[in-house]
Parts: C-alpha cells; sequence; structure tokens
C-alpha cells in the first residue's frame, strides 16, 4: 500500500507542532519552484539561491503565527515576493553589480529560451510579474490575486493585456501584416477604383 502524501497545508500544521520531517518535506518540495522563481526574476544563481534560503527561514520564524486560511503556496509565495521587490529596491538603490549583468547561464540555453526570455525583459515589471506567476509558477487565478492583492477579475484582464505585450514583443512583424492586412482590402478598393476610373 503506497504511503499518503500529505497536503502542504497538513505539513506545515505538522511542522508547526515540532516535526523536522514536515519542515524538510516542504524543504524539498518547495526549494526547486522558490528558486526557479528567483532565478528566473534575478541574474545570478548565487543571489537566487540567497533568497530562496531567506524564504524558508522567514517560514521558520512565522510557523508560530501560521494560519490555515490559504494554501501554503501561496503563502510561500508571498514571502517570496516580498523579498523579490525588496531585492529590487535595493537593486535601485544601489545599481546593479557588473557581474549581475553579463553573469552567463549556468547551463546553454537554446535560441527559443533565449528569445522568450528578452521577450518578457522587455515587458513592464507588472505584466512581468503576473505572467510569470501563472505560467511559471502555476499559480491559479484566485492565487495570483490572493498574492498581489487583486480582484480574479482584474487578474484576468492584466493576465490578458501582459500576454498580449509579450505577443507582439515575440512577434512584432506580426502586428504590422495585420495591421496591413485589415488595410488590405481597403487599399485593393481604392487600386480598383482608380483603375476602373482610368480605364
Amino acid at each position: 500500500m503506497a504511503p499518503i502524501t500529505l497536503t502542504d497545508e497538513a505539513l506545515m500544521l505538522e511542522f508547526q507542532a515540532g516535526s523536522r520531517a514536515a519542515f524538510e518535506e516542504l524543504y524539498s518540495r518547495y526549494h526547486g519552484r522558490l528558486y526557479g522563481f528567483f532565478r528566473r526574476r534575478l541574474n545570478g544563481d548565487q543571489r537566487a539561491e540567497d533568497l530562496t534560503q531567506d524564504t524558508f527561514v522567514a517560514l521558520i520564524r512565522a510557523v508560530e503565527h501560521y494560519e490555515r486560511r490559504a494554501l501554503l503556496r501561496t503563502y510561500l509565495y508571498g514571502i517570496a515576493m516580498n523579498l523579490l521587490l525588496a531585492e529590487r529596491r535595493k537593486r535601485a538603490k544601489d545599481g546593479p553589480a557588473l557581474e549581475e549583468i553579463t553573469e552567463p547561464s549556468a547551463h546553454a540555453d537554446s535560441d527559443a529560451v533565449l528569445w522568450i526570455r528578452q521577450a518578457l525583459q522587455k515587458l513592464d515589471e507588472s505584466e512581468r510579474d503576473i505572467l510569470m506567476l501563472r505560467e511559471y509558477e502555476q499559480l491559479s487565478y484566485a492565487e495570483i490575486g490572493a498574492l498581489l492583492e487583486l480582484p480574479v477579475n482584474t487578474v484576468r484582464s492584466r493576465l490578458f493585456r501582459a500576454r498580449m505585450a509579450l505577443r507582439k514583443q515575440l512577434d512584432p512583424g506580426r502586428e504590422l501584416n495585420e495591421t496591413a492586412a485589415a488595410g488590405a482590402p481597403h487599399e485593393t478598393a481604392r487600386l480598383t477604383r482608380a483603375e476602373g476610373e482610368a480605364i
């Protein structure tokens, strides 16, 4: 018989009651996800790892006050988002270090991955954040709403706008082609009329 897999929330309650094994299981489940969250948003493997560890330290410190009102992953990403915002404020104040700007990826990325990453970097920060929470972190609309303190309908509309902005960055020629195609019948009609008039 397969062992029963506890939910994140049940593990958190066990951790709250003093179970080290419960914390280790949560760490195992979320370390990679949180590392990816920071790595995609910051240049630098080491800083991403530091902030991942800081997220778990914050979880340990807050364990006594944890209440099962929302999904634990929303709670964890809330901590991570606060740490990310603090990091962004610090970088804006200090300016990014040279090695953070020029650091190459730890592994070779495909052209498609680099293309998407560059397009994401061109989006407004708010568009990029909401899109990445949905597409990379796989959070539901309700979870994103809870995390960003937005109504679900606002999340939907902002995600739509962010996807359109990303699409425009990935295929700028498409918009020109669509505009040209939309104008083409009028242009053709005008040419036909002109030709007819000439005859």
